[in-house]
């Protein structure tokens, strides 16, 4: 009987509005450490942490994922968030990927330190630790609070979330939709491809 070998795929979700070199480089050191598959970037449709804020149209943030990630032969993006109606909640998203890659996927979950610090608010947090595990890429200052989210959770937050420290790039899509109203230039903040989309469809000017 065939033993089937463990698919391991890393998740990097978020708005995306815009993408930049930080998120391509946080994905690509959980993927070098973890030694991924491949990594699946999944722009929110519906936010649920971002109700009430004004988000930019999913066909612009998708677009712009797609070119950030193109040029890496492990990242890929998927429209599953965006082909969902309601809220994008993660744990709707891993049940559906479990669906579709089957129970030889183990998928790691790759975030930020702050979305950490707010674990315990997700939707169906336990759940969703016996589903995937989570990686958070650490910046200064950020390890202590990670390690009580971990302790918060005991046995199942040791054995579901892990910490790595990722290169400290202090870069943030807030600032970048600032840096284009005020005229300002996000060159090399994000990939050169973004840059000229997000100049051509005049995103980010109001």
């Amino acid at each position: 009987m065939a033993v089937h070998q463990k698919i391991k795929i890393g998740i990097m979700g978020g708005t995306f509005d815009p993408i930049h070199i930080g998120h391509l480089v946080t994905a690509e050191a959980v993927r070098m450490e973890y030694d991924l598959s491949k990594v699946l970037f999944i722009p929110a449709g519906n936010p649920p942490h971002k109700q009430g804020s004004r988000v930019t149209p999913a066909v612009h943030r998708y677009t712009m994922t797609v070119m950030a990630t193109y040029s890496n032969p492990y990242y890929y993006v998927s429209a599953i968030e965006l082909e969902r109606s309601g809220p994008s909640y993660t744990i709707d998203t891993i049940r559906e990927l479990i669906n579709r890659y089957g129970v030889q996927a183990e998928f790691y979950f790759i975030t930020g330190a702050d979305a950490i610090r707010d674990l315990s608010t997700w939707k169906d947090i336990d759940q969703l630790l016996d589903l995937c595990y989570f990686v958070a890429a650490t910046r200064p200052g950020s390890i202590s609070y990670i390690d009580q989210v971990i302790k918060q959770f005991g046995v199942k937050g040791r054995q579901r979330i892990q910490r790595l420290a990722t290169p400290e790039l202090e870069i943030s899509s807030t600032d970048i939709r600032e840096r284009v109203k005020r005229g300002l230039s996000i060159k090399y903040i994000v990939p050169e491809s973004v840059e000229c989309y997000i100049l051509k469809e005049g995103l980010y000017l109001d």
